[in-house]
């Protein structure tokens, strides 16, 4: 009995990989055995890096709050404390908006935990 191979599928499977690698320099866009490695290492960046930016955004965030509070004399730590303790619920992001955007509202939130 003859070997069946299903060539739809492995054609299929060979494109899509072949499509997402569109816009790669050189052999990585054409070449199918290099655009495979290209395309799984990317998507392993892709994998990793959508939790990265979570933490860049917290990070950056926690930077704007900390130079909002310098500037009204208190650093960081001491502010989240405060402002933990006057159960204020407002979250980082938010703060950081507030300190860079809107610095008469930072103002208020600073003067309300004082």
């Amino acid at each position: 009995m003859p070997r069946s191979v299903n060539h739809v599928a492995s054609r299929a499977r060979r494109k899509r990989l072949m499509q997402m690698s569109k816009g790669y320099f050189g052999r990585r866009k054409n070449v199918w055995t290099v655009a495979k490695n290209a395309v799984e290492k990317a998507l392993v960046y892709a994998y990793r890096d959508r939790r990265q930016k979570k933490r860049n955004f917290r990070s950056l965030w926690i930077t704007r709050i900390n130079a909002g509070a310098r500037l009204h004399g208190m650093s960081y730590s001491v502010f989240m404390g405060k402002v933990h303790a006057a159960n204020i619920d407002l979250n980082r992001k938010v703060l950081a908006d507030l300190a860079m955007n809107h610095p008469e509202a930072f103002t208020a939130v600073v003067n309300k935990i004082k």
